[in-house]
């Protein structure tokens, strides 16, 4: 290829390597045309970015072709995804339209190119919450159409975060925060497990990367000694596979420091206390036919030797999950007296638990019977898609519960197998077999038992709805249901029912306005309906016809003579408490307020987020209500950091766990009171047997102060446990 004279001799030798392992990278079959699309994809590419530089300063094609590589080698995706791959900036960064794309590679690139195609406010007439949260949906519309949008954009966010190192600290959390939340679990429930773990640590890195190393640190510390321990387990068991005829691999997988966290954060746990970090898994080479009976009879080899704990057995043979995982979790106790976490799977089983859907959709017509609960997912989406009108960041709210939910397996009268997620009622039962079914449905029989709508079901129950021709949907429900596809058709159902109060409703609305001498023009209505807090006119000729919005209401929304047509939205989070101190210092010296979801203090990594006609709100880095507001206003971040001061104290919390014996209070009171003269706020105890919990709110300085407290707490012979919170969690 002749490149741009933009690129330097080394630069075009280094775009020759990189091209050469995307075709080495690339798997399966070649057909001629296929490379020549490629082919001429990447050179398109190059001379398209010819004039763009990274943050890092390297030429702009380095991002596409490593995204390619990503898409082939991690993925396993053929011709058109590379391709894509290769393209999925160039719409969006030069001159180049769509419409070019479509002539040049086909109407299935210029797809997925188009769909991987961020928007920007100019694609919008009028003011929106969220640019971001708009991208979202656009990235969730396409791939109920066209699956392989998502997975280049998965592809693409892994690159971004392996390179992140470059950006501005604030574009780092930005990113991270809309990883962490979005990307990260739509790629474990496309079965991207491995992609999935390696960006939540990249993002833990960025977004506190204090823990990140702690932990890391103490991983290697324990790393000799528990491969050792798995090592001495397995030798027995591998011994008598080896006598049974079946031919296994063993690994040992270590635990990321991300998911170790996780872990810590959730439960208060130390890192001693986490008897997963690392895990044994047992890869079985066997045909498909046999897959099952082998997986269950290493499960009995290894009970001839080891106690398994029942109770956390799960069994994912027999209930695969909804992106195809397929797997043995059984935990066993070792002769040294610990728990030992054990995953047995076949080779094939193993591939689609670290490739994701390509592997699943390639093997899946590999067994008999195997259904195909992904296409199952992906319908839902499409459904969801085709029925939600609500704004972006309602969309994106209601889609990620499906995301982040751990799933269960439920089953109809027939016995036909359902997945749903984790917390899923009765009443989201009824409204993903049909929305009519929901919107009509008065109960259930559960096992044979009579139940209400909000009843939770549990893994495998087996649910016959009842329904009954007179009942209506109503807007209670809403707060009953877990599914996004249940809220999306309830809300369906209750504009199709108030539709029918139409007619009756509008009557009277024209009444009421003739007697106020107010035109019934449709921009009064809609003035009406914001007055409101309503959606629409729908709901106002509702809510007049059944007399919950009466003359007098609709008087007071029309006193004034001036009411404009726009108002004023202010978006409100009740996130932020009033700031003790003035120890944050912010560019643009503004108000701010230290926000008391997490309670930051001087020494920890804070991130400071300004919305219009609001004190800049103060977060750690990694409070859960600041990666929210991150990855859905990336560009609201502002620059801050502690300038330290010792005239002001900031609120800390710990828990802390010990034996309930007396003289424990007394012992504790003495060490924060007397000892490190903390200015207490708050104390409250509880005894449970032979432990007490205690939890104790304080003033600190910093940081700092606050490890000395924790540190000094837990060399008490009676303190078992010391674990810093956030209002009442524990991190």
């Amino acid at each position: 290829m002749n490149y741009p004279d933009t690129y330097s001799k080394e630069e075009q030798h280094e775009m020759d390597r990189q091209y050469d392992i995307l075709l080495e990278a690339w798997k399966g079959e070649k057909k001629d045309a296929d490379i020549e699309l490629v082919r001429k994809a990447y050179e398109f590419a190059a001379l398209a970015h010819k004039d763009a530089r990274r943050k890092s300063g390297e030429p702009y094609i380095f991002h596409p072709i490593a995204v390619a590589i990503i898409v082939a080698q991690e993925i396993g995706m053929g011709a058109t995804s590379i391709t894509s791959a290769l393209l999925h900036d160039v719409v969006e960064d030069t001159e180049y339209t769509s419409e070019f794309i479509e002539t040049e590679f086909g109407a299935k690139v210029a797809r997925v190119v188009k769909g991987l195609t961020k928007l920007s406010s100019i694609d919008f007439q009028n003011s929106i919450e969220s640019i971001q949260a708009e991208n979202y949906r656009k990235i969730v519309n396409t791939m109920a159409e066209d699956i392989r949008v998502i997975l280049v954009k998965i592809a693409d966010r892994l690159h971004n975060m392996r390179t992140l190192e470059s950006m501005a600290h604030h574009k780092q959390l930005k990113i991270a925060s809309e990883t962490v939340s979005f990307y990260a679990p739509l790629a474990y429930r496309l079965g991207l497990y491995a992609i999935k773990m390696e960006l939540e640590n990249l993002c833990l890195k960025y977004i506190n990367p204090q823990v990140y190393e702690s932990v890391s640190r103490q991983m290697d510390k324990i790393r000799e000694g528990k491969i050792k321990e798995l090592q001495d387990f397995i030798e027995p068991v591998k011994k008598e596979l080896e006598k049974v005829g079946i031919k296994a691999e063993m690994k040992i997988l270590e635990r990321s420091q991300s998911s170790l966290w996780e872990r810590m954060h959730r439960y208060g746990l130390s890192l001693d206390e986490i008897y997963d970090a690392f895990v044994l898994r047992i890869i079985i080479d066997c045909p498909a036919e046999e897959e099952k009976i082998q997986c269950w009879q290493t499960f009995g080899v290894m009970t001839m030797f080891y106690r398994p704990n029942n109770s956390r057995l799960r069994d994912w043979l027999s209930f695969p999950k909804t992106n195809g995982y397929e797997s043995i979790h059984a935990v066993f106790m070792s002769g040294e007296g610990n728990w030992i976490e054990t995953q047995i799977r076949t080779r094939r089983m193993d591939i689609v638990a670290e490739r994701g859907v390509m592997a699943y959709l390639k093997y899946k017509n590999d067994l008999n019977g195997a259904e195909n609960t992904l296409k199952s997912w992906i319908d839902n989406v499409k459904n969801l898609t085709d029925t939600s009108d609500s704004s972006a960041i309602e969309f994106i709210n209601s889609f990620k519960l499906d995301l982040f939910n751990d799933e269960i397996f439920v089953f109809t009268p027939k016995g036909e197998m359902k997945n749903m997620p984790k917390g899923s009622t009765v009443l989201d039962f009824a409204y993903m077999i049909h929305s009519e079914i929901g919107n009509h449905c008065i109960g259930a029989n559960v096992n044979k038992k009579l139940t209400t709508i909000d009843y939770v079901l549990n893994m495998g129950d087996q649910v016959e709805v009842i329904t009954s021709e007179h009942h209506v949907p109503h807007e209670k429900y809403f707060d009953i249901l877990v599914t996004s596809l249940a809220k999306s058709r309830l809300k369906a159902g209750l504009k199709d029912y108030r539709k029918t109060f139409k007619e009756q409703g509008k009557k009277k609305l024209q009444e009421m306005f003739e007697k106020l001498g107010v035109d019934f023009s449709k921009q009064n209505r809609n003035i009406a309906a914001e007055k409101a807090k309503l959606s629409g006119r729908i709901d106002l000729y509702y809510y007049v016809a059944i007399d919950k919005i009466t003359l007098h209401d609709i008087e007071s929304f029309f006193k004034t003579a001036n009411n404009s047509n726009l108002f004023l939205k202010i978006l409100t989070f009740g996130l932020a408490g009033n700031a003790k101190t003035s120890d944050v210092k912010n560019e643009d010296k503004r108000e701010y307020t230290i926000s008391t979801c997490c309670n930051p203090i001087p020494g920890d990594d804070v991130v400071a987020i300004t919305f219009p006609n609001q004190p800049v709100q103060i977060h750690r880095p990694d409070c859960p209500n600041a990666i929210d507001l991150m990855s859905r206003y990336g560009k609201n971040i502002v620059k801050a950091k502690w300038q330290l001061s010792e005239d002001f104290a900031f609120m800390a919390t710990l828990k802390i766990s010990g034996v309930n014996k007396k003289g424990f209070g007394t012992e504790l009171f003495a060490l924060l009171s007397e000892k490190f003269k903390l200015d207490l706020y708050s104390i409250k105890m509880q005894s449970e047997g032979g432990m007490v919990d205690v939890i104790v709110s304080f003033y600190v300085d910093n940081l700092k102060q606050l490890e000395e407290i924790i540190a000094e707490t837990r060399k008490s012979k009676l303190v078992k446990k010391v674990v810093r919170m956030e209002r009442n969690t524990e991190v």
